[in-house]
Order: C-alpha cells, then sequence, then structure tokens
C-alpha cells in the first residue's frame, strides 16, 4: 500500500515510460514519439497463407513484429499489461483493409488451458474484445486448444502445423460462426491461424479471415 501511495506521489515527477525504450511516453500513449516513429507499418492488403492438406487463408496485420510493435505483444503476453490491447484494436481498428472489419464476428485464437492458468487471461482474447468496441463487431470465444502444452518457439511451419493437427477446435455446445474474423496478436509462420480455420470450416463456417496486430517481416 505504501509503495503504491508512493508510485501515485512520484507520478507527476517520473512519467511513464516507453514500453519499448524506457525513455518518457506520457500518460496517453504506451510508446515514446522516436518509438512510434519507427513502428514498420506495413500495406493494406490481405496476405495469402498456405499449409499442405487444407484451403489457404487469408491475413492481416497492421505492423511488422519488430521494435516498438513487438515490445507492446511482449509486454502484453508476458508483463500482463492488458490495457494495451486498447492502442493495439485502434491502430488495427484504423488501418485495417476495405470491408476487413465490416462483417462477421471475432473469433479468438485459444491459448492452451495450463497456459492461460498461468498467464491469467488469453491476450488473444483480449485484443478481440478491445477490437469489437473499436469495430461493433461480436466476439465469439467458439475455440479450445487441447493436447500437450509445448511451445511452438523454435519449430518450424511444417513442425507447428503437424503440432497443432487435431488440437484445435470448436468447444462442446458452441457455434461457429458463418463468417468468422480470427484475431491473434501475433502472425508468425501462420500455422496457428490455418489450424483455427480448418475447425472453424469443419464446424460449418463459410468464410474465415485473419487479423493480427504484428506479423514476423516475410511471413
Amino acid at each position: 500500500m505504501v509503495a503504491a501511495l508512493l508510485r501515485k506521489a512520484l507520478a507527476p515527477l517520473a512519467p511513464p515510460g516507453c514500453f519499448s525504450c524506457g525513455a518518457s511516453a506520457g500518460a496517453a500513449t504506451p510508446l515514446c514519439w522516436s518509438c512510434r516513429d519507427g513502428l514498420a507499418w506495413l500495406s493494406d492488403e490481405l496476405v495469402e497463407v498456405e499449409g499442405p492438406g487444407g484451403p489457404a487463408i487469408e491475413a492481416w496485420a497492421p505492423l511488422a513484429y519488430r521494435g516498438g510493435a513487438r515490445a507492446l505483444a511482449r509486454a502484453l503476453k508476458f508483463r500482463g499489461a492488458v490495457a494495451l490491447t486498447e492502442t493495439m484494436a485502434a491502430q488495427i481498428a484504423a488501418t485495417a483493409p476495405a470491408g476487413a472489419l465490416d462483417r462477421g464476428e471475432l473469433v479468438p485464437v485459444p491459448l492452451h488451458p495450463a497456459r492461460r492458468r498461468r498467464r491469467g487471461f488469453n491476450q488473444a482474447e483480449r485484443l478481440a474484445r478491445a477490437l469489437g468496441r473499436r469495430t461493433g463487431l461480436t466476439v465469439a470465444d467458439c475455440l479450445e486448444r487441447a493436447g500437450p502444452r509445448g511451445t511452438q518457439t523454435g519449430r518450424d511451419r511444417d513442425e507447428r502445423l503437424a503440432a497443432l493437427a487435431g488440437v484445435v477446435s470448436v468447444r462442446r455446445g458452441a457455434s461457429a460462426p458463418r463468417e468468422a474474423i480470427l484475431v491473434d496478436d501475433v502472425l508468425t509462420t501462420g500455422a496457428t491461424v490455418l489450424a483455427c480455420s480448418r475447425s472453424l470450416r469443419s464446424a460449418g463456417s463459410e468464410r474465415v479471415v485473419a487479423v493480427a496486430y504484428a506479423r514476423t517481416p516475410g511471413r
């Protein structure tokens, strides 16, 4: 309690720090001017993500996963900075391709239950709800993930696809939206959104696209 009161008292003397470089950023933004200026914005064109054994999925993200965008995504995921989803959702909504967020339901990419318990939340679900508030779209949290908890980090694309096969499914009692917009914080190999797309299509979705906050360059 004393520490919290002390931080509040010192806040005017020590403005909030930039999540990327630690410099003063002010209370209204999570990044300083320099880091905001250094954000690597991508085009507003959907990219096609393909994989073996199933249809491709169109995906888009406003930013390359580096610099300030990487810092915000990691702060959300590993530091529990869930308030950042408002900034991230605003950037997605403001720069989305024409028509991409006009219709459909927002479907968060699921997190393994063990990881969700440890983290306390699913960052994709929080981002989807923030995006729903910006766009008026409904959130359909209908997917779940089972199987081993192993991380996808370090695996190549085919290994990720194999690891996810059969472990992402539509939750019992839930319905897959006719038009689904998958939401995730970061798009890397595309294996996760492909697995989610296949499950949704198998459950009745007719159109599936994916939206993320940042994308690994070259994907």
